[in-house]
């Protein structure tokens, strides 16, 4: 990846974070060859501060790191895209993004689905979702089938609320089997795009 850092005066060049799950913009820094080295080495992102005229690595001082996933330049090899995992908050007033935008029920189904991850790698006595990871993928493969059937049950009826709740424990189950297959909902909205594109 070549940059041209001579583009601007102070020899830095802008670099977009975008969450890697959601396409959220978060926020916006800047990047020398130095910062852009230090981020690809230790994979967590790393500017160049204009104010403390240093490298700052993001989350140094809060633990809210930015784990890199990829780095893409424009068509000029001027600005970067940098995409990212975030560990909390992005924003110093402890909004999710420096832009403070928010898509709170997206949000909350990737939260979701750290939630069942922490479940299944960290086993809590007496949890729901640990007890059916204790199962195997027979026992979660069939509980998303009956919450499935109960849906579909649902779906006859004119009752919403009932109809809402199977809707939402299928997709609780659904997300459970995700993971125990090792797979996330994003890969499964890569493929949806991929399709939508044909």
């Amino acid at each position: 990846m070549t940059i041209d850092y001579s583009k601007y005066a102070d020899g830095l060049v802008p670099a977009i974070v975008q969450d890697d799950r959601t396409g959220k913009v978060l926020m916006l820094g800047f990047m020398n060859e130095e910062a852009l080295q230090k981020t690809i080495d230790s994979g967590k992102v790393t500017f160049y501060s204009r104010t403390k005229r240093r490298l700052w690595t993001k989350g140094e001082e809060s633990g809210n790191f930015l784990t890199l996933k990829s780095i893409t330049p424009d068509c000029d090899n001027d600005t970067l895209l940098v995409k990212a995992m975030p560990a909390g908050p992005v924003c110093h007033t402890g909004a999710d993004t420096c832009f403070n935008e928010t898509n709170k029920s997206i949000d909350f189904i990737y939260l979701l689905e750290e939630v069942i991850a922490g479940r299944q790698q960290n086993p809590v006595e007496g949890s729901y979702v640990s007890g059916l990871f204790k199962k195997g993928m027979n026992g979660i493969a069939q509980k998303v089938g009956e919450e499935a059937v109960e849906l579909v049950i649902e779906s006859k009826d004119n009752e919403d609320d009932k109809f809402l709740g199977e809707a939402a424990d299928l997709l609780f189950h659904y997300l459970i089997l995700l993971r125990a297959k090792n797979h996330s909902l994003k890969e499964v909205t890569d493929v949806l795009e991929k399709r939508h594109v044909k």
